[in-house]
């Protein structure tokens, strides 16, 4: 647990995003204060979503853009997707708009909603 907590520090200093899974979203993000910034579309987030996860569809870019504005930079933002594809992209999006904390949920909500 240590060495993964090293990792995660070392990520963020060197302007890297860092890939995190189901059980980190558990323990980093429910109940903390940090932006949970789900990429998908309206319909799919109105389908299901994470808790307290707020919508800024990727997929319309120019919203997007403006829409990642209204974020805290000095606050961890975790993006996710369905499956990890379009948050990985969003995630080096806010990197290169000057957000250092970013974490990417790699497995996404498919994998949020498995047991």
């Amino acid at each position: 647990m240590v060495f993964t907590a090293v990792l995660s520090c070392q990520s963020q200093q060197d302007g890297t995003i860092t890939r995190v899974d189901k059980e980190a979203i558990k323990a980093e993000v429910i109940g903390k204060d940090v932006q949970l910034v789900d990429v998908r579309t309206p319909e799919e987030y109105n389908a299901g979503h994470i808790d307290d996860a707020i919508n800024f569809d990727l997929s319309n870019r120019s919203a997007f853009l403006k829409q990642i504005e209204t974020l805290d930079k000095d606050r961890p933002i975790y993006v996710y997707c369905m499956i990890g594809s379009r948050s990985a992209y969003a995630a080096k999006i806010l990197r290169s708009k000057g957000f250092a904390k970013v974490y990417d949920y790699s497995g996404g909500y498919d994998d949020w909603r498995k047991p």
